[in-house]
């Protein structure tokens, strides 16, 4: 690969690792000592100069961090996910300490994410089995979503601030509408059983192949993510090592698109905020790849069935591009949003941070 810049994090493990929303010359990672398993966590918030990467700030806390996202209403902050249940609000120009500490969370806080379309609130999600809604400005969080079972991944749709997904242990995506009553649902509206086949319409779907698509064993979903074109497609990854997308207006319809080619659990899938069926994902097989989903590209034309009605095919993604330098658990990725498109940063185990260009990956 041509391009490519590194930045290392000794004796602190990334989790995750997020650009800036407001400059292409930002970024942040979110660490924990001794992989997590104990000891203390320490944000990097990093630079882009011509020297390199460089560090600008550090913020410590007393246990690991998972997650982070930036302030969509402030350049200069972000929020970070702790072990310890909490969630912290730190400011670039505050020296030390977060300007704002959320704890309610009574396991590990897995997941945040700022809503992108009214920018006065963020979500968590935690092994506790919970998400919750917060506002910056308070302590208290506004509203508690159950799930029921440890949740990995939390996130706003990108076009409809009352949209909230998560994806848990128990093999489900669930989709919550806050505009909808309280009722006994808590704001649930769908649950798409992410490893089970199509029990709607014909009540299967068929592979590219011809084969019949009979689904898989539950496994756990592990991350999860909106399309930035399409927004009622989403994409998710887990332990069973498949990527597959949903469209969440047929919850019985099944998976999209499955793509197919990690030898271990998927870690994190992010869509390219520069092409509808571009996706990047990072696994424990110590790799990050790209995909397209096939939405895109021509449909093979299936043979007709018996009674006469076409089942819904399966598309099958197509890797476009493997970046293997990491030589550890590859635990983050995403997309800047800047630039001509193409450019990831990636972090893993290995205690470091890479940032190269994807499109190179495209081009061969």
């Amino acid at each position: 690969m041509a391009s490519m810049l590194e930045f290392r994090t000794p004796g602190y493990n990334p989790y995750a690792v997020k650009y800036s929303p407001y400059y292409d010359s930002r970024l942040a990672v979110a660490t924990a000592a001794n992989y997590g398993i104990v000891g203390n966590g320490r944000l990097f918030c990093l630079g882009l100069s011509a020297a390199g990467v460089q560090c600008e700030k550090t913020f410590e806390t007393n246990d690991a961090q998972y997650d982070l996202a930036w302030s969509e209403i402030n350049e200069n902050q972000l929020i970070v996910a702790c072990g310890d249940g909490s969630i912290k609000l730190f400011d670039l120009g505050v020296e030390n300490f977060p300007v704002m500490n959320f704890h309610e969370h009574k396991r590990e806080t897995f997941s945040v994410c700022w809503n992108p379309v009214t920018k006065d609130s963020f979500i968590s999600s935690s092994w506790d089995g919970t998400v919750k809604v917060w506002s910056p400005t308070r302590n208290a969080s506004i509203k508690t979503l159950p799930i029921g079972c440890c949740t990995y991944s939390t996130s706003y749709c990108p076009s409809n601030p009352a949209l909230i997904s998560a994806v848990s242990g128990d093999s489900s995506l669930r989709i919550f509408d806050l505009r909808t009553p309280v009722s006994s649902k808590y704001h649930l509206t769908n649950v798409i059983p992410v490893h089970a086949p199509a029990t709607g319409g014909q009540g299967y779907s068929r592979l590219v192949d011809g084969q019949i698509y009979s689904g898989t064993v539950p496994n756990e979903v592990l991350t999860h993510d909106w399309n930035k074109y399409n927004d009622t497609v989403i994409a998710t990854a887990g332990v069973d090592k498949v990527i597959r997308t949903f469209d969440i207006r047929n919850p019985a319809g099944g998976p999209l698109a499955l793509m197919t080619g990690h030898e271990y659990a998927v870690r994190r899938v992010a869509w390219s905020p520069h092409a509808s069926d571009i996706l990047v994902s990072a696994s424990y097989d110590m790799s990050v790849r790209v995909w397209t989903d096939g939405s895109t590209m021509p449909q093979h034309v299936q043979p007709p069935v018996p009674s006469g009605r076409q089942p819904d095919t399966v598309r099958a993604g197509t890797q476009l591009g493997l970046m293997n330098r990491h030589t550890e658990f590859v635990t983050g990725v995403d997309w800047c949003l800047f630039g001509a498109g193409g450019w990831c940063a990636s972090a893993g185990w290995d205690e470091r941070v890479l940032l190269w260009d994807a499109a190179s990956l495209l081009r061969g």
